[in-house]
């Protein structure tokens, strides 16, 4: 009898939790709005439960109603796309440089990514300031 209790104590018992689902297909680059989300009752690993964690932040890839969405499915809005004219600057005080510059790649605040100087036209990786510019180092 007690072995028979110390295995249903023992057995999980699956436990249904909301997850967040999108209301309609959102596609790969779009803003994730409140009306984009529903709480849906289900048992999924890895899935995202909190609707604020997703308002505001852009898809990766694409959403498709009513499929769970996961924490690497979304990230932060990007400033920065590629071919856009974007500001390079080097600042080590006392010296301070701007160029323009072309991106090569699309990225968002903090992330780093490739930039040809007009000017000269070689290659170099900068960080993505809040602003929009690419801080070189």
């Amino acid at each position: 009898m007690r072995v028979l209790i110390l295995i249903l104590l023992l057995t999980p018992i699956p436990v249904q939790a909301d997850i967040v689902v999108p209301t309609r297909t959102i596609r790969a680059k779009e803003i994730i709005s409140a009306t984009d989300l529903q709480l849906k009752t289900q048992q999924v690993s890895g899935a995202v439960s909190n609707p604020e964690f997703l308002i505001g932040q852009e898809a990766r890839i694409a959403l498709y109603p009513g499929r769970p969405i996961r924490a690497g499915d979304v990230g932060p809005p990007a400033l920065v796309d590629r071919n856009d004219l974007v500001v390079l600057v080097f600042d080590r005080q006392p010296l301070s440089i701007t160029a323009e510059g072309r991106a090569l790649g699309r990225g968002a605040a903090g992330d780093r990514i490739r930039v040809m100087n007009l000017s000269s036209r070689t290659t170099v990786t900068g960080a993505i300031r809040p602003d929009g510019q690419i801080e070189v180092k």
